[in-house]
């Protein structure tokens, strides 16, 4: 089964087609488009982030590419032997991902990096279709509090049946676990919020739950 991505002109969120719009004019060299997920499909692990960023994947077409999340994810996710390659903040780097695929809850760039409620909702179902199309999946990542509650809304499970916290661990059903990170953003990094060590344990817990 094959993983359904929004069109390039996906109009479901007025609000960020008019943004993508605009965007196009001022940078014609950019990506400016619904970002695919990145990763084998047959993975066992899919992390979820909250959207593209404006100057990262809006620009480069590859979810955490060009932006201070990316150069926390990548270097992390390498390190776990989850991607191979060299991370250069480039689409056409070479970096390859390990059992691993990463998409984000909302697939188009938001202002101030804000999707409404009604941007996540409307772009669910791709997220749905993400999930469905991983037969062999196991494990969802999930970057946030808005990323955590679209994956639960995507498997019709109520935020009140596993609330979000970093390095929380729920059994989501079909033999999938659903574990949760604070979001890798320079924000969070740059306050400590979420340190490269703490990042490395949600990554450590992963690699346990794959054995099991």
């Amino acid at each position: 089964m094959t993983a359904v991505s929004p069109d390039r002109d996906c109009p479901r969120c007025p609000r960020l087609a008019a943004f993508r719009a605009d965007n196009r004019t001022r940078q014609t060299g950019w990506h400016n488009a619904p970002v695919p997920a990145f990763g084998p499909v047959d993975a066992q692990l899919l992390i979820v982030g909250l959207a593209p960023g404006l100057k990262g994947a809006n620009r480069t077409g590859r979810p955490f590419t060009g932006d201070g999340a990316g150069d926390l994810l990548y270097p992390t996710l390498i390190a776990a032997g989850f991607a191979d390659g060299d991370y250069r903040a480039r689409a056409d780097d070479g970096l390859g991902l390990v059992n691993c695929r990463v998409t984000n809850a909302v697939r188009c760039v938001p202002p101030q990096n804000k999707p409404s409620g009604a941007e996540v909702a409307a772009c669910n179902g791709f997220l749905e279709a993400e999930i469905a199309a991983m037969a062999h999946l196991k494990v969802v990542l999930a970057l946030g509090g808005i990323s955590h509650n679209a994956v639960l809304r995507t498997l019709a499970l109520k935020p009140s049946r596993a609330k979000f916290a970093h390095l929380a661990c729920h059994d989501v059903g079909a033999g999938r676990r659903l574990i949760d990170s604070y979001h890798c953003s320079r924000l969070n990094t740059n306050t400590g919020r979420l340190t490269p060590e703490m990042f490395r344990a949600v990554f450590d817990a992963i690699r346990g739950m794959l054995k099991d």
